[in-house]
């Protein structure tokens, strides 16, 4: 990869990670019109690192504040808020990991299409606006309850699916029940950690037993410039969401769509 594709594809994954738009929506657009080669795994590795240390340095007093309250709940038996949230977020990760463990090669091998992007990045970009309208955005994240984590949960597996987005796919249905947009993307960010986690372990594990050669470099580059790209994300969107709302994102994936619709053509 030159320096160029390194800091392009870095920074698209570290904003799009985030953000309710589909980073795999974002990805193919420089294969498509660029003709850049695949990445590799060593990339991916880096990139999933340093958005997953974005999202955990942000968030550092509540992840914190979770992991003790978690402890404590194993070991002397004391439930607190943070300790549901945790247990919460460990169960609602479940689904992902499953889907994912079972349909990943068949989502590969079948769906990793510009189509398939450009419907889901229209289809799920519509839901996203129709419950942002419409859910009343009344409760805040103690209030979600372990069923609704684990629809949440639900949700987040279907992000599996190129296009239709982690964290927009996670925000829709927090609103859909009844999350405001502030907490929607709290959770969203928050169940993101081991999500994250989990990708990352499994890319870094196919890169250990492949004979893939790693150009450190641009694995220090790529992590850098994601983290940055991410951290910056995370920050500023929790500011303007609860102005602004979903519907910027609902436009530009419509635009988007519209755009990848036009190009396979």
């Amino acid at each position: 990869m030159s320096t160029i594709e390194i800091i392009v594809l870095a920074l698209i994954q570290g904003l799009t990670e985030f953000l309710p738009i589909s980073s795999s929506a974002h990805l193919i657009l420089p294969s498509q019109l660029l003709g850049w080669n695949d990445q590799g795994l060593a990339f991916d590795v880096a990139v999933h690192v340093g958005t997953l240390l974005a999202v955990m340095i942000y968030f550092r007093h509540e992840v914190a504040n979770m992991l003790f309250a978690w402890s404590n709940s194993i070991v002397r038996k004391e439930h607190s808020a943070d300790s549901k949230l945790a247990w919460w977020i460990l169960f609602a990760t479940i689904p992902a990991g499953l889907f994912g463990l079972f349909g990943k090669e068949f989502i590969e091998e079948n769906l990793r299409s510009a189509a398939v992007i450009a419907l889901t990045t229209i289809v799920f970009g519509l839901l996203l606006g129709f419950v942002d309208i419409k859910g009343k955005q009344d409760k805040e994240i103690n209030a979600l309850g372990f069923k609704g984590a684990m629809m949440i949960g639900l949700a987040q597996a279907l992000a599996l699916i190129p296009g239709t987005s982690r964290s927009g796919i996670t925000m829709t249905m927090g609103l859909a029940l009844g999350l405001t947009r502030t907490a929607a993307a709290r959770f969203s960010f928050l169940l993101s950690i081991p999500a994250i986690a989990m990708a990352g372990s499994y890319l870094t594990l196919k890169l250990v037993t492949s004979a893939e050669p790693v150009d450190w470099q641009a694995i220090a580059l790529g992590s850098g410039l994601a983290f940055i790209s991410a951290y910056t994300c995370i920050h500023y969107f929790l500011i303007l969401v609860d102005k602004l709302g979903m519907m910027p994102f609902v436009i530009y994936r419509l635009a988007l769509g519209g755009f990848l619709v036009w190009f396979i053509s």
